[in-house]
Protein backbone atom coordinates (compact mmCIF):
# COMPACT_ATOMS: atom_id res chain seq x y z
CA UNK A 1 0.00 0.00 0.00
CA UNK A 2 2.92 2.22 1.14
CA UNK A 3 4.62 0.94 -2.05
CA UNK A 4 1.64 2.33 -4.44
CA UNK A 5 0.89 5.61 -2.47
CA UNK A 6 4.59 6.87 -3.34
CA UNK A 7 5.12 5.46 -6.96
CA UNK A 8 1.48 7.79 -7.18
CA UNK A 9 3.44 10.94 -5.23
CA UNK A 10 6.49 10.18 -7.48
CA UNK A 11 3.96 10.37 -10.92
CA UNK A 12 2.49 13.22 -9.90
CA UNK A 13 5.75 15.12 -8.64
CA UNK A 14 6.96 13.97 -12.73
CA UNK A 15 3.70 15.67 -14.10
CA UNK A 16 3.96 19.26 -12.03
CA UNK A 17 7.97 19.30 -13.20
CA UNK A 18 6.58 18.56 -16.96
CA UNK A 19 4.13 21.46 -16.04
CA UNK A 20 6.21 24.13 -14.87
CA UNK A 21 8.92 23.40 -17.63
CA UNK A 22 6.01 24.17 -20.08
CA UNK A 23 4.76 26.88 -17.88
CA UNK A 24 8.48 28.16 -17.71
CA UNK A 25 8.77 28.01 -21.66
CA UNK A 26 5.21 30.22 -22.04
CA UNK A 27 6.98 32.37 -19.86
CA UNK A 28 10.07 32.83 -21.66
CA UNK A 29 8.29 33.32 -25.05
CA UNK A 30 5.69 35.82 -23.93
CA UNK A 31 8.43 37.46 -22.15
CA UNK A 32 10.57 37.76 -25.61
CA UNK A 33 7.27 38.81 -27.42
CA UNK A 34 6.57 41.68 -24.60
CA UNK A 35 9.90 43.01 -24.93
CA UNK A 36 10.21 42.88 -28.43
CA UNK A 37 6.52 44.61 -28.77
CA UNK A 38 7.35 47.80 -25.86
CA UNK A 39 10.97 48.00 -27.76
CA UNK A 40 9.26 48.65 -31.39
CA UNK A 41 6.19 50.88 -29.74
CA UNK A 42 8.44 53.48 -28.37
CA UNK A 43 8.46 56.08 -30.66
CA UNK A 44 4.65 55.30 -32.00
CA UNK A 45 1.91 56.85 -29.86
CA UNK A 46 -0.85 54.80 -31.27
CA UNK A 47 0.84 51.69 -31.11
CA UNK A 48 1.28 52.48 -27.29
CA UNK A 49 -2.12 53.53 -26.38
CA UNK A 50 -3.07 49.93 -28.03
CA UNK A 51 -0.20 48.27 -25.94
CA UNK A 52 -1.56 49.52 -22.92
CA UNK A 53 -5.10 49.09 -23.88
CA UNK A 54 -3.53 45.46 -24.38
CA UNK A 55 -1.73 45.35 -20.74
CA UNK A 56 -5.24 46.47 -18.73
CA UNK A 57 -6.67 44.07 -20.51
CA UNK A 58 -4.44 41.17 -19.44
CA UNK A 59 -4.28 42.50 -16.21
CA UNK A 60 -8.19 42.28 -15.95
CA UNK A 61 -7.84 38.82 -17.37
CA UNK A 62 -5.95 36.02 -15.53
CA UNK A 63 -5.13 33.37 -18.26
CA UNK A 64 -4.20 33.73 -22.10
CA UNK A 65 -6.88 31.82 -24.47
CA UNK A 66 -5.71 29.70 -26.43
CA UNK A 67 -5.78 31.86 -29.59
CA UNK A 68 -4.03 34.07 -28.09
CA UNK A 69 -1.54 32.06 -26.96
CA UNK A 70 -1.32 30.80 -30.49
CA UNK A 71 -0.98 34.68 -32.38
CA UNK A 72 1.89 35.04 -29.71
CA UNK A 73 3.91 31.79 -30.55
CA UNK A 74 3.21 32.89 -34.21
CA UNK A 75 4.44 36.03 -33.89
CA UNK A 76 7.86 34.40 -32.07
CA UNK A 77 8.19 31.92 -34.50
CA UNK A 78 8.08 34.31 -37.60
CA UNK A 79 10.17 36.81 -35.90
CA UNK A 80 12.85 34.12 -35.02
CA UNK A 81 12.64 32.65 -38.55
CA UNK A 82 13.60 36.55 -39.89
CA UNK A 83 16.14 37.08 -37.44
CA UNK A 84 17.36 33.38 -38.50
CA UNK A 85 17.30 34.47 -42.12
CA UNK A 86 19.20 37.53 -41.29
CA UNK A 87 21.66 35.81 -39.20
CA UNK A 88 21.99 33.28 -42.00
CA UNK A 89 22.93 36.53 -44.59
CA UNK A 90 25.05 38.49 -42.15
CA UNK A 91 27.21 35.71 -41.89
CA UNK A 92 27.56 35.07 -45.62
CA UNK A 93 28.66 38.09 -46.11
CA UNK A 94 30.94 37.76 -43.30
CA UNK A 95 32.15 34.78 -45.15
CA UNK A 96 32.52 36.30 -48.43
CA UNK A 97 34.34 39.50 -46.78
CA UNK A 98 36.77 37.01 -44.89
CA UNK A 99 37.11 34.66 -48.27
CA UNK A 100 38.10 37.92 -49.95
CA UNK A 101 40.77 38.50 -46.96
CA UNK A 102 41.95 34.92 -46.80
CA UNK A 103 42.70 35.21 -51.01
CA UNK A 104 44.23 38.80 -50.49
CA UNK A 105 46.33 37.69 -47.81
CA UNK A 106 47.21 34.72 -50.53
CA UNK A 107 47.91 36.93 -52.87
CA UNK A 108 49.92 39.50 -50.70
CA UNK A 109 51.81 36.37 -48.94
CA UNK A 110 52.56 35.13 -52.74
CA UNK A 111 53.88 38.53 -53.73
CA UNK A 112 56.10 38.92 -50.66
CA UNK A 113 57.43 35.34 -51.22
CA UNK A 114 58.54 36.61 -54.55
CA UNK A 115 59.93 39.82 -53.48
CA UNK A 116 62.09 38.45 -50.91
CA UNK A 117 63.25 35.60 -53.37
CA UNK A 118 64.05 37.98 -56.01
CA UNK A 119 65.61 40.00 -52.86
CA UNK A 120 68.20 37.46 -52.44
CA UNK A 121 68.23 36.50 -55.98
CA UNK A 122 69.37 40.00 -57.11
CA UNK A 123 71.34 41.50 -53.84
CA UNK A 124 72.12 38.85 -51.56
CA UNK A 125 73.71 37.03 -53.93
CA UNK A 126 73.70 39.23 -57.08
CA UNK A 127 75.11 41.95 -55.95
CA UNK A 128 77.91 40.82 -53.90
CA UNK A 129 81.21 42.05 -54.92
CA UNK A 130 83.42 38.78 -54.89
CA UNK A 131 86.48 40.56 -54.18
CA UNK A 132 85.62 41.96 -51.06
CA UNK A 133 82.74 39.69 -50.28
CA UNK A 134 80.22 43.15 -49.76
CA UNK A 135 77.24 44.24 -51.21
CA UNK A 136 77.51 46.62 -53.78
CA UNK A 137 75.40 49.85 -53.08
CA UNK A 138 74.76 50.68 -56.72
CA UNK A 139 72.55 47.88 -57.11
CA UNK A 140 70.90 47.72 -54.00
CA UNK A 141 69.38 51.64 -55.25
CA UNK A 142 68.67 50.74 -58.66
CA UNK A 143 66.74 47.82 -57.18
CA UNK A 144 64.64 49.96 -54.83
CA UNK A 145 64.09 52.24 -57.43
CA UNK A 146 62.43 49.85 -59.75
CA UNK A 147 60.25 48.42 -56.81
CA UNK A 148 59.16 52.08 -56.22
CA UNK A 149 58.56 52.22 -59.77
CA UNK A 150 56.35 49.96 -59.66
CA UNK A 151 54.62 50.70 -57.01
CA UNK A 152 53.69 53.73 -58.71
CA UNK A 153 52.43 51.95 -61.56
CA UNK A 154 50.29 49.68 -59.12
CA UNK A 155 49.06 53.09 -57.53
CA UNK A 156 48.45 55.20 -60.66
CA UNK A 157 46.76 51.71 -61.92
CA UNK A 158 44.30 51.46 -58.47
CA UNK A 159 43.53 55.25 -59.11
CA UNK A 160 42.08 55.18 -62.04
CA UNK A 161 40.26 52.26 -61.43
CA UNK A 162 38.85 53.63 -58.62
CA UNK A 163 37.96 56.48 -60.90
CA UNK A 164 36.17 54.59 -62.97
CA UNK A 165 34.05 52.90 -60.25
CA UNK A 166 33.49 56.51 -58.83
CA UNK A 167 32.06 57.63 -62.27
CA UNK A 168 29.93 54.14 -62.55
CA UNK A 169 28.34 55.03 -59.53
CA UNK A 170 27.62 58.84 -59.96
CA UNK A 171 26.09 57.40 -63.04
CA UNK A 172 23.92 54.79 -61.42
CA UNK A 173 22.82 57.48 -58.86
CA UNK A 174 21.81 60.08 -61.55
CA UNK A 175 19.92 56.98 -63.13
CA UNK A 176 17.65 56.50 -60.15
CA UNK A 177 17.59 60.16 -59.49
CA UNK A 178 15.60 60.06 -62.68
CA UNK A 179 14.14 57.36 -62.45
CA UNK A 180 12.76 58.99 -59.16
CA UNK A 181 11.82 62.35 -60.79
CA UNK A 182 9.69 60.78 -63.10
CA UNK A 183 7.62 58.72 -60.92
CA UNK A 184 9.25 54.69 -61.95
CA UNK A 185 9.37 53.86 -58.11
CA UNK A 186 8.60 50.60 -56.92
CA UNK A 187 5.37 50.55 -55.39
CA UNK A 188 4.91 48.32 -52.20
CA UNK A 189 3.18 46.12 -54.13
CA UNK A 190 5.35 45.82 -56.73
CA UNK A 191 7.87 45.53 -54.14
CA UNK A 192 6.15 42.84 -52.26
CA UNK A 193 5.25 41.11 -55.91
CA UNK A 194 9.18 41.15 -56.43
CA UNK A 195 9.49 39.45 -53.31
CA UNK A 196 6.63 36.47 -53.81
CA UNK A 197 8.75 36.51 -57.39
CA UNK A 198 12.19 35.99 -55.57
CA UNK A 199 10.88 33.44 -53.04
CA UNK A 200 9.27 31.04 -56.14
CA UNK A 201 13.42 31.71 -57.86
CA UNK A 202 14.86 30.47 -54.70
CA UNK A 203 12.46 27.74 -54.28
CA UNK A 204 13.11 26.57 -58.08
CA UNK A 205 17.02 27.00 -57.77
CA UNK A 206 17.10 24.51 -54.08
CA UNK A 207 15.67 22.72 -56.45
CA UNK A 208 17.75 22.60 -59.31
CA UNK A 209 20.43 22.70 -56.54
CA UNK A 210 18.94 19.52 -55.35
CA UNK A 211 18.68 18.13 -58.44
CA UNK A 212 22.13 19.08 -59.33
CA UNK A 213 23.34 17.35 -56.07
CA UNK A 214 21.96 13.90 -57.27
CA UNK A 215 23.38 14.24 -60.64
CA UNK A 216 26.82 14.92 -59.21
CA UNK A 217 26.27 11.49 -56.83
CA UNK A 218 25.18 9.90 -60.10
CA UNK A 219 27.89 10.91 -61.86
CA UNK A 220 30.51 9.93 -58.66
CA UNK A 221 28.67 6.28 -58.49
CA UNK A 222 29.31 6.05 -62.26
CA UNK A 223 32.70 7.17 -62.27
CA UNK A 224 33.53 4.80 -59.55
CA UNK A 225 31.66 1.92 -61.94
CA UNK A 226 33.72 3.78 -64.91
CA UNK A 227 36.92 3.11 -62.84
CA UNK A 228 36.00 -0.83 -62.32
CA UNK A 229 35.24 -1.49 -65.86
CA UNK A 230 38.39 0.25 -66.56
CA UNK A 231 40.76 -1.97 -63.66
CA UNK A 232 38.55 -5.08 -65.85
CA UNK A 233 39.13 -4.41 -69.11
CA UNK A 234 42.89 -3.60 -68.22
CA UNK A 235 43.24 -7.28 -67.14
CA UNK A 236 40.94 -8.38 -69.81
CA UNK A 237 43.56 -6.62 -72.19
CA UNK A 238 46.83 -8.43 -70.10
CA UNK A 239 44.60 -11.93 -70.28
CA UNK A 240 44.18 -11.35 -74.19
CA UNK A 241 48.15 -10.36 -74.95
CA UNK A 242 48.97 -13.00 -72.92
CA UNK A 243 46.46 -15.92 -74.76
CA UNK A 244 47.85 -14.29 -77.75
CA UNK A 245 51.48 -15.01 -77.00
CA UNK A 246 50.35 -18.42 -75.89
CA UNK A 247 48.36 -18.91 -79.13
CA UNK A 248 51.17 -18.20 -80.89
CA UNK A 249 53.43 -19.98 -79.45
CA UNK A 250 51.19 -23.19 -79.80
CA UNK A 251 50.95 -22.77 -83.22
CA UNK A 252 54.52 -22.51 -83.99
CA UNK A 253 54.70 -25.79 -81.99
CA UNK A 254 51.89 -27.70 -83.51
CA UNK A 255 53.74 -26.43 -86.85
CA UNK A 256 56.96 -27.95 -85.91
CA UNK A 257 54.83 -31.09 -84.34
CA UNK A 258 52.94 -31.20 -88.43
CA UNK A 259 56.89 -31.13 -90.07
CA UNK A 260 58.34 -33.83 -87.36
CA UNK A 261 55.08 -36.24 -88.58
CA UNK A 262 55.70 -35.30 -91.78
CA UNK A 263 59.20 -36.69 -91.27
CA UNK A 264 58.49 -39.42 -89.12
CA UNK A 265 55.84 -40.54 -92.11
CA UNK A 266 58.79 -39.97 -94.38
CA UNK A 267 60.70 -42.42 -92.47
CA UNK A 268 58.12 -44.98 -91.82
CA UNK A 269 57.68 -45.21 -95.42
CA UNK A 270 61.46 -45.45 -96.66
CA UNK A 271 61.66 -48.36 -93.52
CA UNK A 272 58.76 -50.07 -94.96
CA UNK A 273 59.95 -49.96 -98.35
CA UNK A 274 63.17 -51.26 -96.54
CA UNK A 275 61.28 -53.84 -94.70
CA UNK A 276 59.08 -55.04 -97.50
CA UNK A 277 63.23 -55.31 -99.51
CA UNK A 278 64.41 -57.70 -96.94
CA UNK A 279 61.13 -59.65 -96.43
CA UNK A 280 61.09 -60.27 -100.35
CA UNK A 281 65.44 -61.28 -100.57
CA UNK A 282 64.41 -63.43 -97.12
CA UNK A 283 61.86 -65.16 -99.29
CA UNK A 284 63.86 -65.54 -102.14
CA UNK A 285 66.85 -67.07 -99.91
CA UNK A 286 66.09 -70.42 -98.44
CA UNK A 287 69.27 -71.00 -97.43
CA UNK A 288 68.98 -68.23 -94.18
CA UNK A 289 67.91 -69.13 -90.67
CA UNK A 290 64.74 -68.39 -89.50
CA UNK A 291 64.12 -65.78 -87.27
CA UNK A 292 62.84 -67.35 -84.68
CA UNK A 293 65.31 -70.10 -84.34
CA UNK A 294 67.77 -67.26 -84.08
CA UNK A 295 65.55 -66.13 -81.59
CA UNK A 296 65.53 -69.53 -79.48
CA UNK A 297 69.56 -69.81 -80.03
CA UNK A 298 70.16 -66.24 -78.57
CA UNK A 299 67.98 -67.75 -75.60
CA UNK A 300 70.27 -70.59 -75.08
CA UNK A 301 73.26 -68.53 -75.39
CA UNK A 302 72.22 -66.26 -72.12
CA UNK A 303 70.88 -69.01 -70.30
CA UNK A 304 74.51 -70.54 -70.85
CA UNK A 305 76.37 -67.83 -70.00
CA UNK A 306 74.21 -67.70 -66.80
CA UNK A 307 74.95 -70.77 -65.73
CA UNK A 308 78.33 -70.50 -66.58
CA UNK A 309 78.46 -67.30 -64.69
CA UNK A 310 77.14 -69.22 -61.40
CA UNK A 311 79.49 -72.26 -61.84
CA UNK A 312 82.06 -69.67 -61.87
CA UNK A 313 81.05 -68.43 -58.75
CA UNK A 314 80.67 -71.62 -56.65
CA UNK A 315 84.42 -72.47 -57.84
CA UNK A 316 85.57 -69.53 -56.16
CA UNK A 317 83.90 -69.50 -53.03
CA UNK A 318 85.09 -73.56 -53.13
CA UNK A 319 88.19 -72.24 -53.63
CA UNK A 320 87.96 -69.87 -51.26
CA UNK A 321 87.05 -72.29 -48.65
CA UNK A 322 89.82 -74.72 -49.03
CA UNK A 323 91.85 -72.12 -48.73
CA UNK A 324 90.27 -71.07 -45.40
CA UNK A 325 90.62 -74.76 -44.11
CA UNK A 326 94.56 -75.42 -45.32
CA UNK A 327 94.87 -72.54 -42.88
CA UNK A 328 93.15 -73.94 -40.44
CA UNK A 329 95.38 -76.91 -40.40
CA UNK A 330 98.20 -75.24 -41.12
CA UNK A 331 97.70 -72.53 -37.58
CA UNK A 332 96.66 -76.24 -35.78
CA UNK A 333 100.45 -78.08 -37.20
CA UNK A 334 102.15 -75.11 -35.35
CA UNK A 335 100.09 -75.59 -32.43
Amino acid sequence: MQATKAEADEAELERILKENRLLQQENEIFSSYLTRVTRSSDGNDDDAKRDKRVKRKLRTQALLTLEQKNQICSAEYEEKQKETADTKINSEKLIDTLRAVLEETDLRIAELKKDAYEFKRDIVVGAENFRNGKTMAEKVVKYMEDKLRQKDAIIEKLRLKNATIKSQIQKVNAQLKQKEEMGDVLHYIDFHQLQIENKQYVAKIDERNQELLKLKMTTGNTVQILNTLKKTLTGVMHDREYLKKEIEARKAVLKKIKTDMGLVDEEMRKEEKTNKAMAAKSEQSSEMPHVLDYVAQKAEMYELEKELRNWERKLEIAEMDAKRRKAIRRRQGHK
